[in-house]
């Protein structure tokens, strides 16, 4: 996959961001845009398995691979979940294999620029045209939320 990389300004602690990222509270608000009934389930700690699922309990099962807490956080793609049954040699799971999604706060002045990059995997190009559109739209959700809090 080509590399996407996506920046938004946010007027709030890079720790006020984190929270709006990674908390059970705040992570289903933003990730509403990717698909109905989004949530992480996780410990957000290095080396810990993630499962993104949607309200069907289907998704990305994820490695937490590294967390320097209100900084950075790095994801890879390590397999699929089906209606709960995790799947690490399916076809879905070979296009999520390998994929990296890295978070990256920096702090300027008291703001947060956050930014989002995606890389490697085998995704489909209509799945990179998705995340060309979702994610702008999904930052700006995180933007309001620790903006207004």
């Amino acid at each position: 996959m080509e590399s996407l990389t996506f920046n938004i300004d946010i007027n709030a602690s890079p720790q006020k961001v984190w929270d709006v990222l990674f908390t059970d509270a705040n992570y289903p608000k933003w990730t509403t845009v990717f698909c109905e009934g989004s949530h992480a389930v996780t410990d957000w700690k290095e080396g810990s398995k993630a499962l993104f699922l949607d309200h069907k309990s289907s998704g990305m099962v994820g490695l937490i691979d590294k967390v320097i807490p209100n900084e950075f956080l790095a994801i890879k793609g390590i397999g699929e979940i089906v209606k709960g049954v995790e799947n690490y040699d399916s076809s879905g799971a070979k296009v999520c294999r390998g994929s990296l999604e890295e978070y990256t706060l920096k702090n300027n002045n008291g703001k947060t620029l956050l930014t989002i990059q995606l890389s490697g995997g085998n995704f489909p190009k209509d799945i990179i045209e998705f995340f060309k559109d979702v994610w702008p739209k999904a930052l700006d959700i995180v933007k309001t939320i620790a903006e207004a809090e």
